[in-house]
């Protein structure tokens, strides 16, 4: 599939018109600063249709950004390490646990983004188990792999995938725009 059109709709944080539309969803969740933005921007290529910041944080809301007219990517505020208020980032955490599990939303895909050369960390840990828990349609990308030794790759990539089990996992650069077409794939 080609992503003719793209567009960003608004930003929200709890239920809203268009969030409870019954279009689909392929949600974007991952650590703050593993990409999550870049990899948006990369699929649609668009190079500021999500707004990318070295802040760790700086997403703080539910970003939708509606796709060939025909459903939505979603752009979620990071957990684990952010340069925002202790109340801020429970905030975000009971908002993320409302959008997954709680507000009846039945999202189409998650894309979990972690980053390739860190490898999963024991928050990707724990919330890919919840999402386990959940039942809930996983595809795994491992960003920036630009940046890990061709060297190390092969047992970076082993490691990786001993940590996550039996999910798909993308290698990813949204920098580079390696992986685009294969998760254009899993998401269409």
């Amino acid at each position: 599939m080609k992503i003719k059109t793209a567009e960003f709709i608004k930003s929200v944080t709890g239920s809203d018109v268009d969030l409870d539309s019954n279009l689909p969803q392929v949600a974007f969740i991952g650590r703050s600063n593993v990409g999550k933005s870049s990899v948006i921007n990369s699929l649609t290529n668009h190079k500021k249709l999500a707004i990318i910041s070295k802040t760790p944080g700086r997403t703080q809301q539910i970003n939708l950004f509606l796709i060939n007219r025909s459903f939505y990517l979603v752009d979620l505020p990071g957990y684990g390490y952010a340069k925002i208020p202790k109340k801020k980032r429970q905030q975000i955490e009971g908002m993320l646990d409302w959008y997954f599990f709680k507000s009846g939303i039945n999202q189409k895909k998650i894309v979990l983004i972690i980053d390739a050369k860190v490898g999963p960390t024991q928050d990707d840990l724990d919330t890919l188990l919840g999402l386990e828990k959940h039942n809930k349609n996983i595809v795994i990308i491992a960003n920036k792999i630009d940046k890990v030794k061709k060297s190390q790759y092969e047992e970076q990539f082993k490691k990786i995938q001993e940590l996550i089990g039996d999910h798909k996992i993308i290698p990813y650069s949204a920098f580079k725009k390696i992986g685009v077409g294969e998760l254009l794939n899993e998401i269409t």
